[in-house]
């Protein structure tokens, strides 16, 4: 009997035993736990300045690149202002060349027609010089050459009188109708007379014949 109650009571110690050995890894276990966390947490609070200055850093190292950008950007923005400027500068200085060499074409064009002009001016001086030694016959004959003359000149440059005469049929492009008339001697729409001549300038209109037309 004494044997039983001693094995009783042994196994009785054990289960005790091994009850605390479990209470205690749990004690262990949790106080591990807990120091891991802590170390965690210390970690956490350790690791977030270095990120912020790491941060910090790269923002530090990224302004000089964001300035050096816009540095470029602004050079390349004065080099385009400048070549504008540039450009204005010389299509200025080419528009006052091309209305001077103009100006220049028209005088040396004017001055070419005048001095073509000339000799027949100076004839007609003759002419009206000599209407009081000549009969009337000889000063229209005069004058008549000095007109010839002058039409000729004129030619020479370019310029051709618009053929019309009583009679012509009336042309819009060429003639411009003065009035319109009833005409017995004339078709309708033709012109019945000149009033003032017409010309072309190098195959230009210059001046439409001014006439009357019948209706």
């Amino acid at each position: 009997m004494t044997d039983r109650k001693h094995t009783k009571h042994d196994r009785k110690r054990g289960k005790t035993a091994e009850a605390a050995a479990a209470k205690a890894a749990q004690r262990t276990e949790a106080s591990t736990q807990t120091e891991d966390a802590t170390e965690d947490a210390q970690a956490a609070e350790t690791a977030a300045p270095d990120a912020q200055a790491a941060e910090d850093q790269t923002s530090e190292a990224a302004a000089p690149t964001i300035a050096d950008e816009l540095a470029a950007v602004t050079r390349e923005r004065d080099d385009y202002l400048d070549h504008l400027r540039r450009l204005k500068a010389e299509w200025d200085n080419y528009r006052k060349r091309v209305q001077r060499d103009n100006e220049e074409l028209r005088l040396r064009a004017a001055e070419t027609v005048v001095e073509s002009l000339l000799p027949v001016m100076d004839n007609f001086s003759r002419a009206l010089e000599a209407a009081d030694k000549h009969e009337e016959g000889q000063l229209l004959a005069g004058l008549n050459l000095v007109a010839e003359q002058l039409r000729g000149t004129l030619a020479g440059h370019g310029l051709e009188e618009i053929e019309v005469k009583p009679g012509t049929t009336f042309d819009p492009e060429y003639h411009e109708a003065i009035v319109a008339q009833e005409s017995d001697e004339y078709d309708e729409g033709t012109v019945t007379e000149v009033l003032e001549r017409g010309y072309l300038l190098h195959g230009k209109l210059l001046r439409p014949a001014k006439v009357i037309v019948a209706r």
